[in-house]
């Protein structure tokens, strides 16, 4: 069922009436990509008018469209880049398509403030002609990308020079930084340099009357006891194969055939991780589902019993706020997780946390965490709880009208 939750009223719907805000994003469609989609609903409810500039993604191919009063433009992209030369030519094809679509919106709607969404940390570079026109640029910091390059390729080198260049001009071009949480604040104040009353946060909570809670689905066990959900990014630094092997581990040597695991979501490592699962001999009890639309989402985590988040132990996990741990959190799901800071800053006791890149240790919590339905329940009751009260989308919409609110009396 729909949990009914409506937006708070803490914030003045009309403090940016006739305000014109055009967002950059780089990396997922509108209104795929959640932050995003709710920054600019949120926008709309405080009075702007709201533009998107992004890529196109399989179920949003229109060029343009209106949907929900956000005028959404989209661009082709080459295929996501799995190396260090195909994200160099991603990003400039995307820098191409931004500046030729943001002066195109210049002219015909106008624009008061460039909303710059990172990964890759460039947008400025679009901004910047804008800005000598007196417009200001926002930057929306979502991944920290020197220490993202540093997890995705394990060195750095030039490219990761290059990335602490751009993240410093990025800063240094913002009139306001959005941080997603509190250590990403710190970066901009410490790293960034900028001053501590020009940086927000505002936190990717899910919007709770998204979350559905369904029933469920044996189908996902594939006639198994047990269900344990993946939902994210199949990358190189979501430590896919370190879950890998706590499955193997699960199954060969905990002699355990009674869990199935369901792997929810695509990226550029989705097929290397299919086949690794396959040379394992781990087929029958991983279902990579790619990405797939809220229903199957929301059946599989409805049926879950343990939802995973196997992200390596690392600079960029370390510090970063995972969706899919507030996603679980929303659903009442109990947790398992290597220990990394912003993991058990949003989790608390929603979660255990296994020895950091330990894929044994994260198999015997998994199984332990099966073991113990008074536990899985009250894990995800603290879960629950603290979206309701604290980390939801709606607690987040005073930060971000407060943020722009700030921007435009400078």
């Amino acid at each position: 069922m729909t949990q009914h939750v409506p937006f708070p009223k803490a914030f003045d719907r009309t403090a940016l009436v006739g305000r014109k805000i055009l967002i950059i994003v780089e990396n997922l469609p509108v209104p795929f990509d959640r932050r995003v989609w709710q920054e600019s609903l949120a926008l709309v409810s405080a009075g702007a008018e709201v533009s998107v500039i992004c890529p196109k993604g399989k179920g949003y191919e229109a060029d343009e469209e209106v949907i929900e009063g956000v005028r959404v433009y989209r661009h082709a992209l080459p295929w996501e880049g799995d190396s260090a030369l195909g994200y160099l030519q991603e990003y400039l094809s995307a820098l191409l398509h931004q500046s030729r679509l943001a002066w195109r919106l210049y002219f015909n709607h106008g624009f008061d403030a460039i909303h710059g969404c990172n990964p890759p940390d460039l947008v400025f570079l679009v901004a910047l002609p804008f800005k000598l026109l007196g417009k200001k640029f926002v930057f929306d910091h979502h991944d920290i990308c020197p220490e993202l390059y540093e997890a995705k390729f394990n060195k750095r080198g030039f490219y990761w020079r290059l990335l602490v260049l751009l993240e410093r001009l990025t800063f240094s071009f913002s009139d306001i930084v959005i941080s997603t949480n509190e250590s990403y604040r710190r970066i901009a104040i410490e790293r960034g340099r900028k001053r501590p009353d020009r940086v927000f946060v505002v936190r990717s909570g899910p919007d709770l009357r998204r979350v559905r809670v369904m029933p469920v689905d044996p189908k996902w066990k594939k006639g198994r006891t047990y269900l344990v959900g993946f939902v994210g990014v199949i990358g190189r630094q979501e430590g896919l194969d370190l879950l890998l092997e706590s499955v193997k581990y699960i199954v060969r040597d905990l002699k355990r055939e009674d869990i199935q695991f369901v792997l929810v979501g695509d990226g550029p490592s989705r097929k290397r991780m299919e086949a690794l699962s396959v040379e394992m001999g781990l087929a029958d009890y991983v279902t990579f589902l790619g990405r797939a639309p809220d229903d199957e989402l929301f059946s599989v985590l409805s049926t879950a019993d343990v939802c995973v988040n196997p992200d390596r132990v690392n600079p960029m996990n370390n510090l970063s706020t995972m969706n899919k741990i507030l996603e679980y959190m929303a659903m009442k799901k109990p947790i398992v997780q290597f220990e990394v800071v912003e993991g058990r800053v949003s989790a608390e006791e929603a979660s255990v946390y296994a020895k950091p890149n330990d894929p044994i240790d994260f198999a015997d919590k998994i199984v332990a965490l099966i073991a113990d339905p008074a536990r899985r329940a009250e894990a995800g009751e603290v879960g629950r709880n603290r979206i309701e009260n604290e980390l939801s989308w709606a607690h987040q919409i005073p930060n971000l009208i407060g943020a722009y609110t700030t921007l435009f009396k400078r």
